[in-house]
């Protein structure tokens, strides 16, 4: 029996991020440099985003670059930005076919203009897709994210739009780059390390966390679904007790 059979259909986490970690370890076990490993981590993409919307998940957030990645040595920066440009040209039909809406969010005009133009064209393409929701986070970074939040509630109250007394959680959300998508309920990293390397870090406060050891250019879509099969074997209680939930 596969592991997709084993899913339950009303339980299914409504939106799921992934941490895409491993693509250099894998490289380097194959006798190759990095940028092997990233070209390989396509096809783990491609998978997942079926397999997800095989199941009807209906959003799916994937770290693709954060902003500390600027930080690389430069000949794998400009290796993986020319790979992002090929990749969107040649996905973007495939996901046309699955039905995907494809949205970015992170400092994307910190990326090179061509990277721009073909996300803009990628989007656009993809705009009235009825499917599956796929976010892709490029240069960014939580912090990034929550600093430039605080910054135009900052606008908003010196402009005397908003009262600093109304300033709620809600208000923050809403300030996000994440506004119009739900909390993730199921947080995926790959590679064996256990931490959140600074993705989502507001909205993955009642997340359930998975992490795996696979590399991965290795993950698949049977993978995604044993992830979601123990996020659904899983009690959530949101600070409140068992027996609560029960009641």
């Amino acid at each position: 029996m596969s592991l997709k059979d084993k899913i339950i259909e009303n339980k299914l986490p409504s939106h799921i991020a992934i941490i895409m970690d491993g693509n250099g370890r894998w490289a380097a076990l194959q006798g190759k440099q990095r940028v092997y490993g990233h070209e390989n981590g396509v096809e783990s993409v491609r998978s997942v985003i079926e397999s997800a919307g095989e199941i009807g998940i209906k959003y799916l957030t994937l770290y693709a670059f954060s902003t500390e990645n600027w930080g690389r040595p430069q000949d794998e920066i400009n290796a993986l930005m020319g790979l992002l440009v090929e990749s969107i040209a040649n996905e973007t039909e495939n996901l046309k076919e699955n039905k995907v809406k494809l949205r970015v969010i992170g400092d994307v005009k910190s990326l090179p203009l061509e990277v721009q133009k073909k996300l803009e064209w990628s989007i656009n393409e993809l705009k009235d897709s009825p499917g599956l929701n796929l976010t892709i986070a490029l240069s960014y970074s939580a912090r990034w994210e929550i600093t430039e939040a605080i910054k135009n509630i900052a606008i908003q109250v010196k402009e005397g739009l908003i009262d600093p007394d109304e300033i709620t959680d809600e208000l923050i959300s809403k300030n996000l780059t994440t506004a119009d998508l739900p909390d993730p309920e199921l947080l995926i990293r790959t590679s064996g390390e256990n931490r959140i390397s600074n993705f989502l870090l507001w909205q993955i406060a009642y997340s359930e966390l998975y992490f795996t050891s696979k590399l991965w250019p290795d993950f698949r879509g049977e993978d995604l679904f044993e992830a979601i099969c123990n996020y659904q074997n899983r009690e959530r209680r949101f600070g409140k007790t068992s027996q609560q939930l029960v009641s």
